[in-house]
């Protein structure tokens, strides 16, 4: 029988707020629940954003909350004051230009245009003709709208993050806040399995791309900067997963990322559930770290005509002033999508374990399909490749849910708020919901709350659904004021305003999550509600073996608010054991059968049976 993998932990941080104990969600859908269930959030993000030291919440801090999150105006760097450089050809009436340096700041080749004489520690130095230069200027940029995480909010204060890339630090802090939500230690699930029975898939889809990193490696010598023996290697798109390994659970499991453009998250939840279905691991982390919110990166996309411009929003309003609230506008009237960053990490167990552990069940991952495009004219237009994957998603369904159960599901669109995905994208929801007998498909795009934060993004869409099984509301699309004329929705509910689910969200057994990448990565998952997953474990395991569960997940809860409480008021738990239990060659002991490693009390079996046995 397939091992069914449940989704037992989650954590992470966006433009919404931090992902356990379903803050991030509750903030897109505030105007919808109570001022009770909003005040635990809105402690979170005051504390958070560093605007209040008390829990007094009032409508003036509140509003100051609202202000620094979701899609805003970028604060990662100011859009009015762009460091900017231009070459330039100086020449003077005299044919001559003179200026003084200091020795050590002299070119190795000095150019033979150039008379040096020296002055002390100086030199003066004559150039007999023209000279080339770089002219530093301050420009406003065209876009200034992005999904910064909170205003604020610096998850490298929390650990020893010195020369960290931002994407690493949003690791660090997004797998914490994931383990924090299982409510039981991370050494307590090593009880229970071998040390290579933990899988780590995470990364990012754009690799570390600020001045710790990549952008700084590849400036410094055009700059004057300094490349540090630490770019090269904390730039690496699987860093987010190394740094997990060595940093945060100490694992010697299967590692890697699986990247694929904006669907990378999916991918890597693939993976994840591939390894528990065929009893690889019993416990995997998931995840995707991006912080893209960078001028020169968001320039590369901007030239392209992805992003929504300044004077395109204006534009679209008939304003002399721009929305940043409103950039992203997915199955509207738009211009582009809005870059964001942001961090997301889910904790699969295989059923077994997560029934002896008491853990809680927020969903389970029954299926994620990936294809390609096959030929297109663009290697960046979107192709066919993504029905497939809807099809065979809703396929699944169907099979699991029945002929009714299928239309009690809802879509998380793409949705990134672009002309061509707007027309593209509903078109084979729609589509399919024809070919499904699905009358009116609730479909949402929550990029229009947080950006589009590239390999994370199917990420937040996961967190967002989980929140609805919780709290009973489907995130409407609120930037929106009408749905563009050429978009299809024959049979698609695409949602303006908060849909009540149910209580729990009881209504829907699954939810449908959708991804568009760069370059033909097309993926589809189906995630199955917490009510859906436990009914198909009350089947396999019986009515007995649930009632315990219950027992002991009571605790585990119990835990896990705690851990979420002290994290609203500032105390949260940073995992980050740098140098410490390292092992070496003197940790290693084996015989033909089995290793140990003197960190870990379970040994690894080495494989004794011959799987190819009929070939040979």
């Amino acid at each position: 029988m397939t091992k069914l993998p449940l989704i037992v932990g989650f954590g992470g941080v966006n433009a919404a707020g931090r992902s356990s104990g379903f803050h991030s969600y509750k903030r897109m859908v505030a105007d919808a629940l109570s001022e009770k269930e909003m005040e635990s959030t809105w402690q979170d993000l005051a504390h958070r954003m560093g605007l209040a030291s008390s829990s007094e919440l009032d409508s003036e801090l509140i509003e100051a909350i609202k202000a620094g999150t979701l899609v805003r105006r970028i604060d990662s760097f100011d859009p009015d004051n762009l460091l900017y450089q231009y070459k330039a050809n100086l020449n003077t009436e005299s044919e001559q230009i003179t200026f003084t340096l200091r020795k050590s700041k002299l070119p190795t080749k000095i150019p033979d245009n150039w008379t040096v004489e020296e002055q002390g520690s100086k030199v003066q130095i004559t150039v007999n003709g023209a000279l080339d230069a770089l002219l530093e200027d301050r420009v406003s940029f065209p876009v200034s709208s992005g999904g910064n995480i909170p205003a604020g909010f610096d998850p490298g204060k929390l650990y020893n993050s010195r020369f960290h890339p931002r994407g690493l630090k949003l690791t660090v802090y997004g797998a914490s806040d994931a383990l924090n939500s299982l409510g039981f230690d991370w050494a307590e699930v090593m009880k229970h399995v071998k040390p290579d029975e933990v899988s780590v898939y995470a990364g990012s889809a754009l690799a570390q791309v600020d001045d710790q990193s990549l952008s700084g490696m590849l400036a410094a010598p055009l700059t004057g900067g300094r490349v540090s023996s630490k770019m090269m290697a904390l730039s690496l798109a699987e860093m987010p997963a190394d740094f997990v390994n060595s940093y945060v659970i100490n694992s010697v499991g299967t590692t890697g990322t699986n990247m694929g453009a904006c669907a990378t998250f999916l991918y890597n939840l693939r993976q994840g559930m591939y390894d528990i279905q065929h009893g690889k691991s019993k416990v995997v982390i998931v995840g995707n770290a991006e912080a893209p919110v960078v001028a020169e990166i968001m320039e590369g996309f901007r030239v392209m005509g992805a992003l929504a411009e300044d004077e395109q929003l204006k534009a679209l309003d008939s304003s002399d002033v721009v929305d940043n609230r409103r950039a992203c506008r997915p199955f509207s009237a738009n211009a582009g999508f809005t870059m964001a960053e942001s961090s997301q990490f889910v904790v699969l167990m295989d059923d077994e374990l997560a029934l002896e552990l008491g853990a809680t069940v927020y969903g389970s991952v029954a299926d994620v399909f990936v294809n390609a495009d096959a030929n297109k004219k663009s290697i960046s237009a979107p192709g066919v490749g993504n029905y497939v994957t809807m099809a065979k998603a809703t396929a699944l369904a169907k099979a699991i849910l029945g002929e009714e159960g299928v239309k009690q599901t809802y879509v998380q669109a793409h949705g990134t708020g672009t002309p061509q995905n707007r027309v593209t994208e509903s078109h084979i929801l729609n589509e399919v919901a024809k070919t499904f007998a699905i009358d009116s498909w609730p479909v949402t795009a929550i990029k229009s709350y947080v950006g589009h934060s590239m390999g994370a993004a199917a990420g937040d869409q996961l967190i967002a659904s989980l929140g609805v099984w919780q709290y009973g509301w489907i995130p409407a699309i609120k930037t929106i004021d009408h749905i563009s004329d050429d978009v299809h929705q024959s049979n698609l509910d695409i949602l303006t305003e908060h849909k009540f689910a149910g209580e729990n969200g009881e209504d829907y057994k699954a939810v449908l999550l959708n991804a568009k990448g760069f370059g033909g990565n097309n993926a589809t998952g189906l995630v199955l509600s917490p009510a859906q997953t436990l009914a198909m474990l009350s089947n396999k395991h019986g009515e007995k073996a649930m009632l315990a569960y219950h027992d002991k997940n009571v605790q585990i809860r119990n835990v896990a608010e705690q851990n979420d409480v002290a994290a609203s008021k500032g105390a949260e738990t940073i995992r980050y054991h740098f140098g410490e239990s390292v092992m070496d060659d003197s940790s290693v002991s084996m015989t033909q059968e089995a290793m140990t490693l003197s960190e870990f009390d379970q040994a690894i079996e080495l494989p004794q049976a011959n799987p190819y046995a009929d070939y040979c």
